[in-house]
Protein backbone atom coordinates (compact mmCIF):
# COMPACT_ATOMS: atom_id res chain seq x y z
CA UNK A 1 0.00 0.00 0.00
CA UNK A 2 1.16 3.64 -1.10
CA UNK A 3 0.19 6.90 0.07
CA UNK A 4 1.91 9.93 -0.36
CA UNK A 5 4.93 8.80 -2.49
CA UNK A 6 5.92 6.18 0.69
CA UNK A 7 5.04 2.97 1.32
CA UNK A 8 2.26 2.86 3.92
CA UNK A 9 2.24 -0.68 5.00
CA UNK A 10 3.37 -4.51 3.35
CA UNK A 11 1.26 -7.39 4.18
CA UNK A 12 -1.25 -9.55 2.88
CA UNK A 13 -3.64 -7.42 0.59
CA UNK A 14 -6.92 -8.93 2.85
CA UNK A 15 -4.74 -7.27 5.77
CA UNK A 16 -4.38 -4.27 4.23
CA UNK A 17 -7.69 -4.01 2.81
CA UNK A 18 -9.48 -3.99 6.02
CA UNK A 19 -7.09 -1.77 7.57
CA UNK A 20 -6.97 0.60 4.96
CA UNK A 21 -9.98 1.06 3.60
CA UNK A 22 -8.07 2.96 1.02
CA UNK A 23 -9.67 0.60 -2.06
CA UNK A 24 -13.38 2.12 -1.00
CA UNK A 25 -12.16 5.49 -1.15
CA UNK A 26 -10.83 5.08 -5.05
CA UNK A 27 -7.75 3.83 -4.15
CA UNK A 28 -5.95 1.54 -7.42
CA UNK A 29 -5.32 -1.88 -7.03
CA UNK A 30 -2.61 -3.35 -9.28
CA UNK A 31 -1.87 -6.90 -9.52
CA UNK A 32 1.99 -7.88 -10.67
CA UNK A 33 2.42 -11.48 -12.20
CA UNK A 34 5.82 -11.70 -11.87
CA UNK A 35 8.76 -10.48 -8.69
CA UNK A 36 8.44 -7.26 -7.47
CA UNK A 37 11.55 -5.41 -6.36
CA UNK A 38 12.81 -2.17 -4.81
CA UNK A 39 14.07 0.22 -7.44
CA UNK A 40 17.46 -0.81 -8.10
CA UNK A 41 19.81 2.65 -7.15
CA UNK A 42 22.67 2.25 -9.65
CA UNK A 43 25.10 4.32 -7.68
CA UNK A 44 28.02 4.64 -9.95
CA UNK A 45 27.44 6.54 -13.21
CA UNK A 46 28.85 8.82 -16.02
CA UNK A 47 25.60 9.30 -18.19
CA UNK A 48 26.24 13.11 -19.21
CA UNK A 49 28.52 12.73 -21.61
CA UNK A 50 28.43 13.61 -25.38
CA UNK A 51 29.85 10.92 -27.72
CA UNK A 52 30.58 7.31 -27.24
CA UNK A 53 34.60 6.48 -27.37
CA UNK A 54 34.60 3.51 -30.42
CA UNK A 55 37.90 4.23 -31.34
CA UNK A 56 39.29 3.70 -27.73
CA UNK A 57 37.38 0.00 -27.77
CA UNK A 58 38.91 -1.39 -31.31
CA UNK A 59 42.28 0.20 -30.13
CA UNK A 60 41.72 -2.23 -26.91
CA UNK A 61 40.98 -5.16 -29.48
CA UNK A 62 44.40 -3.80 -31.17
CA UNK A 63 46.30 -4.56 -27.93
CA UNK A 64 46.45 -0.71 -26.20
CA UNK A 65 45.80 -0.97 -22.56
CA UNK A 66 44.41 1.75 -20.62
CA UNK A 67 47.02 4.59 -20.01
CA UNK A 68 47.87 3.96 -23.78
CA UNK A 69 44.72 4.96 -24.99
CA UNK A 70 45.07 7.77 -23.00
CA UNK A 71 48.52 8.82 -24.14
CA UNK A 72 47.00 8.91 -27.71
CA UNK A 73 44.66 11.25 -27.12
CA UNK A 74 41.54 8.90 -26.40
CA UNK A 75 40.07 8.38 -22.87
CA UNK A 76 38.59 10.52 -21.14
CA UNK A 77 40.18 13.93 -22.59
CA UNK A 78 38.52 13.20 -25.71
CA UNK A 79 34.83 12.78 -23.52
CA UNK A 80 36.08 16.47 -22.44
CA UNK A 81 36.87 17.67 -25.89
CA UNK A 82 33.41 16.35 -26.70
CA UNK A 83 31.39 18.10 -23.94
CA UNK A 84 33.70 21.32 -23.65
CA UNK A 85 32.08 21.88 -27.70
CA UNK A 86 28.26 21.10 -26.39
CA UNK A 87 25.88 23.47 -24.63
CA UNK A 88 23.48 22.35 -21.72
CA UNK A 89 20.68 21.76 -23.64
CA UNK A 90 22.61 19.31 -25.97
CA UNK A 91 24.37 17.11 -22.96
CA UNK A 92 20.66 17.47 -21.66
CA UNK A 93 18.54 16.38 -23.72
CA UNK A 94 21.49 13.10 -24.92
CA UNK A 95 20.80 12.71 -21.13
CA UNK A 96 17.41 12.24 -20.77
CA UNK A 97 17.25 9.51 -23.40
CA UNK A 98 19.99 7.46 -21.25
CA UNK A 99 18.36 7.95 -17.91
CA UNK A 100 14.84 6.94 -19.72
CA UNK A 101 16.92 3.38 -20.43
CA UNK A 102 18.28 2.97 -17.35
CA UNK A 103 14.95 3.11 -16.01
CA UNK A 104 13.54 0.85 -17.95
CA UNK A 105 16.03 -1.28 -16.85
CA UNK A 106 14.97 -1.13 -13.60
CA UNK A 107 17.40 1.56 -11.91
CA UNK A 108 15.17 4.65 -10.35
CA UNK A 109 17.67 6.19 -8.63
CA UNK A 110 20.50 6.78 -10.27
CA UNK A 111 23.89 8.54 -9.36
CA UNK A 112 25.40 10.82 -12.17
CA UNK A 113 28.73 12.67 -12.22
CA UNK A 114 30.47 15.14 -13.84
CA UNK A 115 34.12 15.09 -14.66
CA UNK A 116 34.32 15.55 -18.53
CA UNK A 117 34.64 19.32 -18.37
CA UNK A 118 37.71 20.05 -16.10
CA UNK A 119 37.46 23.32 -15.67
CA UNK A 120 34.92 25.15 -13.94
CA UNK A 121 32.68 26.56 -16.85
CA UNK A 122 31.89 23.09 -18.14
CA UNK A 123 31.64 21.29 -14.69
CA UNK A 124 29.23 23.50 -14.21
CA UNK A 125 27.26 23.05 -17.11
CA UNK A 126 27.51 19.22 -16.39
CA UNK A 127 26.21 19.89 -13.05
CA UNK A 128 23.42 22.07 -14.64
CA UNK A 129 22.31 19.49 -17.24
CA UNK A 130 22.12 17.11 -14.81
CA UNK A 131 19.76 19.35 -12.73
CA UNK A 132 17.78 19.99 -15.81
CA UNK A 133 17.01 16.03 -16.61
CA UNK A 134 16.54 15.83 -13.08
CA UNK A 135 13.46 17.95 -13.49
CA UNK A 136 12.43 16.20 -16.58
CA UNK A 137 12.41 12.39 -15.74
CA UNK A 138 11.21 10.24 -13.25
CA UNK A 139 14.34 8.37 -11.95
CA UNK A 140 15.81 10.58 -8.76
CA UNK A 141 19.18 11.73 -9.80
CA UNK A 142 21.60 12.18 -7.49
CA UNK A 143 24.27 14.85 -8.67
CA UNK A 144 27.98 14.32 -7.92
CA UNK A 145 30.77 16.43 -8.91
CA UNK A 146 33.91 14.94 -10.37
CA UNK A 147 35.95 18.42 -11.24
CA UNK A 148 38.90 15.58 -10.51
CA UNK A 149 38.34 13.14 -12.96
CA UNK A 150 41.92 13.95 -14.64
CA UNK A 151 43.73 16.84 -15.34
CA UNK A 152 43.32 18.78 -18.28
CA UNK A 153 46.15 19.34 -21.08
CA UNK A 154 46.56 23.11 -20.32
CA UNK A 155 47.92 22.15 -16.51
CA UNK A 156 49.64 19.07 -17.31
CA UNK A 157 52.96 21.08 -16.72
CA UNK A 158 51.01 22.66 -13.17
CA UNK A 159 49.38 20.61 -12.00
CA UNK A 160 49.25 22.06 -8.19
CA UNK A 161 47.84 25.16 -9.84
CA UNK A 162 44.51 22.71 -10.80
CA UNK A 163 44.03 21.04 -7.65
CA UNK A 164 43.76 24.74 -6.95
CA UNK A 165 41.44 25.57 -9.22
CA UNK A 166 39.42 22.77 -8.55
CA UNK A 167 39.41 23.58 -4.47
CA UNK A 168 39.09 27.27 -4.54
CA UNK A 169 36.80 27.79 -7.45
CA UNK A 170 34.39 24.98 -8.68
CA UNK A 171 33.87 23.54 -5.07
CA UNK A 172 32.76 26.65 -3.99
CA UNK A 173 30.85 27.65 -6.89
CA UNK A 174 28.82 23.77 -6.82
CA UNK A 175 28.40 24.56 -3.28
CA UNK A 176 26.71 27.87 -3.53
CA UNK A 177 24.65 26.39 -6.18
CA UNK A 178 23.47 23.10 -4.31
CA UNK A 179 24.74 21.57 -8.08
CA UNK A 180 26.04 18.07 -6.53
CA UNK A 181 25.19 16.01 -3.56
CA UNK A 182 29.06 14.63 -3.20
CA UNK A 183 32.05 15.20 -4.41
CA UNK A 184 34.35 11.73 -6.00
CA UNK A 185 38.30 11.94 -6.94
CA UNK A 186 39.87 9.61 -9.17
CA UNK A 187 42.47 8.58 -6.77
CA UNK A 188 44.64 6.65 -9.22
CA UNK A 189 49.05 6.63 -10.08
CA UNK A 190 49.51 8.92 -12.90
CA UNK A 191 46.23 10.54 -12.30
CA UNK A 192 45.64 11.89 -8.81
CA UNK A 193 47.65 10.51 -5.82
CA UNK A 194 46.80 10.40 -1.92
CA UNK A 195 47.70 13.74 -0.84
CA UNK A 196 46.46 15.32 -3.72
CA UNK A 197 43.13 13.48 -3.05
CA UNK A 198 43.23 14.52 0.54
CA UNK A 199 43.09 17.99 0.00
CA UNK A 200 40.58 17.88 -3.04
CA UNK A 201 38.23 16.03 -0.39
CA UNK A 202 38.87 17.96 2.80
CA UNK A 203 37.97 21.18 0.69
CA UNK A 204 34.79 19.55 -0.14
CA UNK A 205 34.23 18.33 2.99
CA UNK A 206 34.84 21.88 4.47
CA UNK A 207 31.87 23.38 1.55
CA UNK A 208 29.17 20.46 2.76
CA UNK A 209 29.26 17.61 0.17
CA UNK A 210 29.61 13.74 0.98
CA UNK A 211 32.71 12.19 -0.03
CA UNK A 212 33.12 9.23 -3.06
CA UNK A 213 36.55 8.03 -4.60
CA UNK A 214 37.36 6.59 -7.65
CA UNK A 215 39.96 3.73 -5.65
CA UNK A 216 42.37 1.13 -6.21
CA UNK A 217 41.17 1.54 -10.01
CA UNK A 218 44.01 -0.46 -11.79
CA UNK A 219 47.01 0.18 -9.45
CA UNK A 220 46.53 -0.03 -5.56
CA UNK A 221 47.42 3.26 -4.21
CA UNK A 222 46.06 3.48 -0.73
CA UNK A 223 42.84 4.91 -1.96
CA UNK A 224 40.32 2.72 0.13
CA UNK A 225 41.94 3.52 3.06
CA UNK A 226 42.04 6.98 2.65
CA UNK A 227 37.83 6.85 1.45
CA UNK A 228 37.92 5.47 5.19
CA UNK A 229 40.31 7.98 7.13
CA UNK A 230 38.01 10.64 5.47
CA UNK A 231 34.31 8.88 6.12
CA UNK A 232 33.64 8.82 2.75
CA UNK A 233 30.55 7.37 1.66
CA UNK A 234 31.94 5.09 -0.83
CA UNK A 235 35.01 3.93 -2.29
CA UNK A 236 34.38 2.59 -5.65
CA UNK A 237 36.35 0.38 -8.32
CA UNK A 238 38.88 -1.71 -6.04
CA UNK A 239 40.09 -4.10 -8.64
CA UNK A 240 43.65 -3.21 -7.34
CA UNK A 241 42.72 -2.80 -3.31
CA UNK A 242 45.40 -3.92 -0.55
CA UNK A 243 44.86 -6.28 2.02
CA UNK A 244 44.62 -3.21 4.26
CA UNK A 245 42.46 -1.51 2.35
CA UNK A 246 39.66 -4.90 2.94
CA UNK A 247 39.81 -4.50 6.09
CA UNK A 248 40.09 -0.75 6.79
CA UNK A 249 37.03 -1.09 4.46
CA UNK A 250 35.37 -4.11 6.49
CA UNK A 251 35.52 -2.36 9.92
CA UNK A 252 33.99 1.02 8.61
CA UNK A 253 30.38 2.21 7.19
CA UNK A 254 32.62 3.35 3.89
CA UNK A 255 30.72 0.46 1.05
CA UNK A 256 32.82 -0.81 -1.59
CA UNK A 257 31.09 -0.13 -4.86
CA UNK A 258 31.96 -2.93 -7.66
CA UNK A 259 31.99 -2.50 -11.13
CA UNK A 260 32.53 -5.97 -13.02
CA UNK A 261 31.25 -4.47 -16.24
CA UNK A 262 34.11 -2.08 -16.56
CA UNK A 263 36.74 -4.49 -15.88
CA UNK A 264 34.91 -6.85 -18.45
CA UNK A 265 34.66 -4.44 -21.33
CA UNK A 266 38.34 -3.21 -20.54
CA UNK A 267 39.04 -6.39 -21.26
CA UNK A 268 41.21 -7.46 -17.67
CA UNK A 269 41.69 -10.53 -16.90
CA UNK A 270 40.72 -10.13 -12.84
CA UNK A 271 37.81 -8.45 -11.04
CA UNK A 272 37.86 -7.22 -7.68
CA UNK A 273 38.62 -8.95 -4.99
CA UNK A 274 34.32 -9.32 -4.13
CA UNK A 275 34.33 -12.32 -1.94
CA UNK A 276 37.56 -11.36 0.22
CA UNK A 277 35.56 -8.15 0.79
CA UNK A 278 32.34 -10.08 1.62
CA UNK A 279 34.01 -12.77 4.00
CA UNK A 280 35.82 -9.58 5.71
CA UNK A 281 32.96 -7.92 6.60
CA UNK A 282 32.76 -4.52 3.92
CA UNK A 283 29.30 -3.71 2.80
CA UNK A 284 29.15 -4.47 -1.49
CA UNK A 285 27.33 -2.39 -3.68
CA UNK A 286 27.23 -3.23 -7.75
CA UNK A 287 27.04 0.10 -10.05
CA UNK A 288 26.89 0.21 -13.69
CA UNK A 289 29.54 2.89 -13.88
CA UNK A 290 27.73 3.77 -17.41
CA UNK A 291 30.33 5.38 -19.49
CA UNK A 292 31.44 6.39 -23.04
CA UNK A 293 35.05 4.74 -22.61
CA UNK A 294 34.81 1.84 -20.46
CA UNK A 295 31.26 0.57 -19.37
CA UNK A 296 28.29 1.43 -22.21
CA UNK A 297 25.74 -0.29 -19.93
CA UNK A 298 22.48 0.76 -18.77
CA UNK A 299 21.21 -2.87 -17.34
CA UNK A 300 22.02 -3.47 -13.76
CA UNK A 301 20.43 -6.84 -14.15
CA UNK A 302 23.67 -7.59 -16.71
CA UNK A 303 25.90 -6.08 -13.81
CA UNK A 304 24.42 -8.31 -11.28
CA UNK A 305 25.06 -11.92 -13.85
CA UNK A 306 28.41 -10.45 -13.89
CA UNK A 307 28.66 -9.96 -10.34
CA UNK A 308 27.64 -13.81 -9.80
CA UNK A 309 29.76 -15.13 -12.99
CA UNK A 310 32.84 -12.96 -12.16
CA UNK A 311 32.75 -11.48 -8.68
CA UNK A 312 31.64 -15.35 -6.74
CA UNK A 313 28.86 -13.74 -5.36
CA UNK A 314 25.39 -15.20 -4.19
CA UNK A 315 22.20 -14.32 -5.57
CA UNK A 316 20.96 -12.19 -2.13
CA UNK A 317 23.98 -10.63 -1.67
CA UNK A 318 23.96 -9.19 -5.79
CA UNK A 319 19.93 -7.87 -4.64
CA UNK A 320 21.80 -6.43 -1.84
CA UNK A 321 24.34 -5.02 -3.64
CA UNK A 322 22.04 -2.52 -5.90
CA UNK A 323 19.08 -2.15 -3.48
CA UNK A 324 19.88 -1.35 0.07
CA UNK A 325 23.55 -1.44 0.32
CA UNK A 326 23.93 1.15 -3.30
CA UNK A 327 21.07 3.22 -1.72
CA UNK A 328 23.74 3.40 1.47
CA UNK A 329 26.89 4.36 -1.25
CA UNK A 330 24.58 7.56 -2.00
CA UNK A 331 23.55 8.30 1.74
CA UNK A 332 20.22 7.17 1.31
CA UNK A 333 19.88 3.58 3.16
CA UNK A 334 17.03 5.08 5.27
CA UNK A 335 14.96 6.36 2.34
CA UNK A 336 15.27 3.82 -0.25
CA UNK A 337 16.19 0.37 -1.43
CA UNK A 338 13.23 -1.19 0.20
CA UNK A 339 10.37 -2.86 -0.10
CA UNK A 340 9.21 -1.23 3.55
CA UNK A 341 7.13 0.72 5.49
CA UNK A 342 8.18 4.68 4.93
CA UNK A 343 10.37 4.04 2.37
CA UNK A 344 10.05 5.96 -1.01
CA UNK A 345 7.67 4.07 -3.28
CA UNK A 346 10.18 3.28 -6.01
CA UNK A 347 9.09 -0.88 -7.56
CA UNK A 348 10.03 -2.28 -10.28
CA UNK A 349 7.98 -5.54 -12.03
CA UNK A 350 10.07 -8.10 -13.21
CA UNK A 351 8.37 -10.81 -16.01
CA UNK A 352 10.24 -13.93 -14.00
CA UNK A 353 8.90 -16.89 -12.17
CA UNK A 354 11.80 -17.29 -9.88
CA UNK A 355 13.77 -13.75 -7.76
CA UNK A 356 16.55 -15.45 -8.95
CA UNK A 357 16.13 -14.98 -12.79
CA UNK A 358 16.74 -11.04 -12.90
CA UNK A 359 20.63 -11.73 -12.13
CA UNK A 360 20.86 -14.75 -14.88
CA UNK A 361 19.53 -14.15 -17.83
CA UNK A 362 22.07 -12.35 -19.34
CA UNK A 363 21.18 -8.92 -21.20
CA UNK A 364 17.49 -9.58 -21.40
CA UNK A 365 15.04 -6.82 -21.08
CA UNK A 366 12.81 -8.24 -18.15
CA UNK A 367 11.05 -5.18 -16.57
CA UNK A 368 7.23 -5.39 -17.04
CA UNK A 369 6.32 -1.93 -15.09
CA UNK A 370 8.16 0.80 -12.96
CA UNK A 371 6.37 3.01 -10.30
CA UNK A 372 8.71 5.93 -8.64
CA UNK A 373 7.40 7.57 -6.15
CA UNK A 374 4.15 5.28 -6.27
CA UNK A 375 3.16 7.06 -9.75
CA UNK A 376 3.21 4.59 -13.21
CA UNK A 377 5.86 5.24 -15.54
CA UNK A 378 5.92 4.45 -19.30
CA UNK A 379 8.42 2.58 -20.35
CA UNK A 380 9.47 2.67 -23.96
CA UNK A 381 7.66 0.65 -26.68
CA UNK A 382 11.25 0.02 -28.92
CA UNK A 383 14.75 -0.38 -28.31
CA UNK A 384 16.12 2.95 -27.10
CA UNK A 385 18.86 4.75 -29.14
CA UNK A 386 21.99 5.26 -26.58
CA UNK A 387 23.75 7.40 -29.24
CA UNK A 388 23.85 10.97 -30.53
CA UNK A 389 20.62 12.61 -32.14
CA UNK A 390 20.94 12.77 -35.88
CA UNK A 391 20.09 17.29 -36.42
CA UNK A 392 18.36 17.85 -39.72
Amino acid sequence: MVTCRRIAAVGPYKDLRRASGDVQRGGEVVEVAGVLFPGFVDCHTHAVFGAPRLDDHERRALGEDYKTVAARGGGILQSVRDVRARSESDLAALMQTRVRALLAHGSTTIEVKSGYGLDAANELKQLRAIRQTAAAERAALVPTFLGAHEVPPEFRDHRPDYVRLVCDEMIPAVAREHLAAACDVFCEPGVFDVAETRTILTAAQRHGLALKLHADELEGSGGAELAVALGALSADHLGAVSDAGIRALAASDTVAVLLPATMLFLGKRTQAPARRLVEAGAAIALASDFNPGSSPTVGLPLVMALGVSQLGLRYTEVVSAVTVNAAAALGLAADRGQIAPGFRADLVSWGVSDWREVAYWMGEQLVTAVWTGGSACPLPGGPVSLGLHVKA
